[in-house]
């Protein structure tokens, strides 16, 4: 492994291997302790069902590409406390988004310490956050209330106060109209299926019925959809909003150790808490 063990604030150079799990794909970066990008971004395309083994498998794959990195941070869709993933999902299906929920998949990864997991087979410190936290911390200013809404597969979201990340929710599994959740109405399968201009009316909507909710100092659409938004609807979505690049999942996984709590040394393990993963 190329993992080198950093435990206080005085290593030179503090790389970060910044990983950013979607639904469609595995992104890593190396960044420098500025958060620019070393050498070329990696990407693997997923094959469901998804295991835990196999995403580890993957960024170990990553992380043999890189000349050593100092700690870990990765971004990945759901609900995730401390380094812990309560529920993820995308990851628990057959085929992915959308498909049969698999059981013994949603029993794997429920309540994974992905954290730990990470630290034990790399022996560096990590960061595990919602993938929107992570999109966050690379674009928010730090001042007043800030949310973050991504836009992808789904709905992803993040809360800051004067740059520090509030408690996770999972906006996208609350209910916005008929019934149906934000990811069930303005999802990726919706986009396709209404096209862009209806799309981003419903976007529209749906931050407006957002607003009363959070009361946003300054609002940050992002992800990979968030460019499609038409024009039309730009115009009204008042001067308080930004749209970021799709690349901020990436860039953010440098601040965001300045927008937690998250220890900076690696937590011991016990030799049966790594993953048996080949090398």
């Amino acid at each position: 492994m190329n993992a080198v063990s950093h435990t206080d604030g005085s290593t030179p150079k503090l790389r970060t291997l910044s990983v950013d799990c979607g639904g469609g794909g595995i992104k890593t970066s190396l960044l420098d302790r500025a958060g620019f990008q070393i050498g070329k971004a990696q990407r693997t395309a997923l094959r469901y069902p998804l295991p835990p083994e196999d995403l580890m498998g993957i960024v170990k794959k990553h992380a043999s590409h890189v000349d050593g990195f100092e700690r870990i941070t990765l971004g990945m869709p759901g609900m995730i406390r401390h380094g812990v993933v309560v529920y993820t999902p995308h990851y628990i299906r057959k085929a992915g988004p959308h498909t049969k929920i698999l059981p013994e998949l949603a029993t794997a990864w429920e309540d994974l310490d992905l954290s730990r997991s990470l630290e034990a087979s790399f022996g560096v410190p990590s960061l595990v956050l919602n993938d929107a936290e992570v999109a966050a911390a690379g674009v928010v200013s730090g001042n007043g209330i800030e949310l973050m809404v991504t836009l992808g597969t789904g709905l992803g979201t993040a809360l800051l106060d004067n740059g520090k990340l509030a408690p996770h929710l999972e906006i996208s599994h609350a209910p916005m109209r008929w019934g149906l959740t934000y990811d069930d109405v303005i999802g990726e399968a919706e986009r396709i299926r209404l096209g862009d201009t209806a799309w981003s009316r419903r976007v529209l909507r749906a931050i407006e019925s957002l607003w009363p909710v959070f009361r946003w100092d300054k609002l940050y659409l992002g992800g990979g959809n968030s460019a499609r938004i038409v024009l039309s609807v730009r115009g009204k979505l008042g001067d308080n909003v930004v749209f970021v690049p799709n690349a901020a999942g990436m860039n953010g996984g440098v601040r965001a150790w300045a927008m937690t709590d998250a220890p900076t040394e690696v937590v011991e393990t016990t030799e049966n808490e790594a993953w048996d993963l080949p090398d």
